[in-house]
C-alpha cells in the first residue's frame, strides 16, 4: 500500500481518516477476484466472526464458513458445550444449509422459537428424520401456542433430490414461487435450499478442512490451566486456536502462548496436522515481535475500536485502527507471520481498507450480532422492531459468566472492573436479517474495490492499493442521503 503522492501522515488514521484512489485496472469483472485469504487457515473470503458471546455459536459458524469465512467460538463457553458446537458444524453439510425441524406433535410455540434461529423463515415437519411437511412463519401467525404443528402444517410440499443439479433447483423454487426447499437423501432428510443459498454457492467457495468439512475456530483466554484448555481444544477439532485477551502485550500472554504452542506441537505430532495458532490483541510493532517470537503464527490487531468496547474512554489506552493494522502488518509480514483486524469496521470500505493495509482477515463482531444466526435470543421492541443483545467481553455481564466458579465476593469485585457495554440492543436490518445478507455486501464491496484497484487477489491489493487522507468532511461528503438536504 502507498500513500497518495507518497506523503506519510504524521498522526495515527482511523479507517473514516482513509480514502482510495482508483488506478488503471485491467480486472473487468468482480467475479475475477479471488479473495482466498494468504494465511492459510483455509478462509476464501476475509472474514472472521469474532469469539463474543452474542456473535458465534453453532448457526454462526456453520452459516460462515459455508460462504467462505470462518466463526470463532467463544472462551467463556464449557469444554463439554464447545467440543459439541465444533462437532455439530463439522456434521453439516457444505452446501446444503441446516433445517430448522419440528415434529407434527410439537406445539406451535416450538416452532416459534426455533424459526428465528435461521434467515429462511420456515421450518420442516419431520418423522423419523422423514420430511412429512413444512411450516413456515406466517402459517404461525395469530395461532394459539398450545395448537400442534400437524394442525398447520402443509403436507403438499416441494423436495428435491441431494445430486439434483442448483440451477435446476433455483429454476423449481423460481417456477414454483417458493423460497425454500427440503433436499432429501432416499428419503431422509439432508437439508434444506433456498433461492438465495443456491445463488451464493455459485459464488463463494466453502472453508473446508482437510477432510473436506467445514471450517471452525476455538479461542481459549490466558487464565487458568491453558495447557489442557488448549489441548481440550485440539483434540474437539478447532481449526485454528486463537488466544485471546483484552491485552495481549503482556507476560501472560507470552506463558499461555509457551503452552499454548507446545499442545500444538503434541497435536501435530500425533495428527501431521498443524494447527496455527492466533494471539491478540495488540497495536504495535513490538507487540507483534514478541508475540511471533513466542510462537503466533496471526496476531489480532485491535485495541478500543470495537462497537461494545469502552476501553479508550475508561483509560486512554487504544490507537486508531487503520494505523495500528499498517504498523503491526508490515512487521508481521517482515517476521513471515499475518494479522487480523480486529474491530473498528462498520461499513464495507472499512474491510477494504483493513485489507489494503495488510490484513489477511478481518474479525466483525457487533455488526454481526444483529442477525438470525448470531447466538442471542431474537426480541420484539415495543415497535415490532426486531433486535438481539449484544455485550462487551470485558463487560460486567462478560465477567460475570466468565467468574461463575469464583467465589460470590470475588465475582462481585470483579464485576466492578469493566471496559465494554453490558447491554445492547442490535436491530436486525429488516432488508438484510441473516449474516449472509451481510456477507453479500460486504464482499460486494470488497470486490469492486478490488477491481478499481487492479487487483486479482488480497497479495496484489496490499501492493496496488494507493490511499490518501480526507478530512471529516470529505468522509461525509462520501456517504448517501436516503433523503433530501
Amino acid at each position: 500500500m502507498k500513500f497518495l503522492n507518497d506523503v506519510t501522515p504524521a498522526h495515527d488514521l482511523t479507517f473514516n481518516d482513509v480514502f482510495m484512489v482508483p488506478s488503471r485496472s485491467s480486472v473487468t469483472s468482480r467475479l475475477d477476484v479471488d479473495l482466498k485469504t494468504p494465511d492459510s487457515i483455509g478462509t476464501t473470503i476475509p472474514l472472521v466472526a469474532s469469539n463474543m458471546t452474542a456473535v458465534t455459536g453453532r448457526r454462526m459458524a456453520e452459516t460462515m464458513a459455508r460462504r467462505g469465512g470462518v466463526a470463532i467460538i467463544p472462551q467463556d463457553i464449557s469444554q463439554a458445550a464447545v467440543a459439541d458446537m465444533i462437532a455439530k458444524v463439522k456434521a453439516a453439510h457444505p452446501v446444503f444449509e441446516t433445517p430448522i425441524t419440528v415434529s407434527p406433535d410439537d406445539a406451535v410455540a416450538s416452532a416459534l422459537a426455533l424459526i428465528g434461529k435461521r434467515a429462511h423463515g420456515a421450518a420442516v415437519v419431520v418423522e423419523n428424520g422423514t420430511p412429512v411437511g413444512v411450516v413456515n412463519l406466517r402459517d404461525l401467525h395469530e395461532v394459539d401456542r398450545f395448537t400442534r404443528i400437524s394442525e398447520v402444517m402443509h403436507t403438499e410440499m416441494v423436495t428435491v433430490s441431494a445430486d439434483a443439479d442448483l440451477r435446476d433447483v433455483f429454476d423449481k423454487l423460481t417456477s414454483r414461487h417458493l423460497n425454500m426447499v427440503p433436499v432429501l437423501d432416499g428419503d431422509q432428510l439432508a437439508g434444506v435450499l433456498t433461492r438465495k443459498g443456491v445463488l451464493r454457492s455459485a459464488i463463494y467457495t466453502p472453508a473446508l478442512d482437510p477432510s473436506g468439512k467445514l471450517l471452525v475456530g476455538g479461542a481459549i483466554g490466558i487464565n487458568g490451566d491453558v495447557r489442557s484448555k488448549a489441548d481440550a481444544l485440539l483434540e474437539a477439532g478447532t481449526d485454528v486456536m486463537v488466544v485471546d485477551t483484552a491485552h495481549g502485550h503482556q507476560e501472560k500472554m507470552i506463558e499461555a502462548l509457551g503452552h499454548s504452542v507446545a499442545a500444538r506441537d503434541a497435536f501435530a505430532d500425533k495428527t501431521g496436522r498443524r494447527i496455527q495458532i492466533v494471539a491478540g490483541n495488540i497495536v504495535s510493532a513490538r507487540g507483534v515481535d514478541e508475540l511471533v517470537s513466542a510462537g503466533a503464527d496471526i496476531i489480532k490487531v485491535g485495541v478500543g475500536p470495537g462497537a461494545m468496547c469502552t476501553t479508550r474512554m475508561m483509560t486512554g489506552v487504544g490507537r486508531p485502527q487503520f494505523s495500528a493494522v499498517l504498523e503491526c502488518a508490515q512487521t508481521a509480514t517482515d517476521l513471515g507471520a499475518s494479522v487480523w483486524a480486529d474491530g473498528g469496521v462498520k461499513y464495507p470500505r472499512d474491510v477494504a481498507l483493513a485489507l489494503a493495509a495488510g490484513a489477511a482477515n478481518v474479525m466483525i463482531g457487533s455488526w454481526f450480532a444483529g442477525t438470525h444466526e448470531s447466538a442471542g435470543d431474537l426480541m420484539q421492541d415495543s415497535n415490532g422492531k426486531l433486535y438481539k443483545e449484544s455485550f462487551g467481553m470485558a463487560s460486567a455481564r462478560a465477567v460475570k459468566n466468565r467468574t461463575k466458579d469464583a467465589s460470590a465476593f470475588d465475582r462481585a469485585r470483579m464485576a466492578l472492573f469493566e471496559e465494554g457495554i453490558s447491554h445492547s440492543k442490535m436491530f436486525l436490518d429488516p432488508e438484510r436479517p441473516g449474516v449472509e445478507d451481510l456477507i453479500d455486501g460486504i464482499i460486494s464491496g470488497v470486490r469492486s474495490s478490488f477491481t478499481y484497484a487492479g487487483s486479482r487477489s488480497i497479495e496484489e491489493f496490499r501492493e496496488r492499493a494507493i490511499v490518501g487522507v480526507q478530512s471529516a468532511a470529505g468522509y461525509d461528503e462520501g456517504r448517501p442521503r436516503e433523503s433530501s438536504w
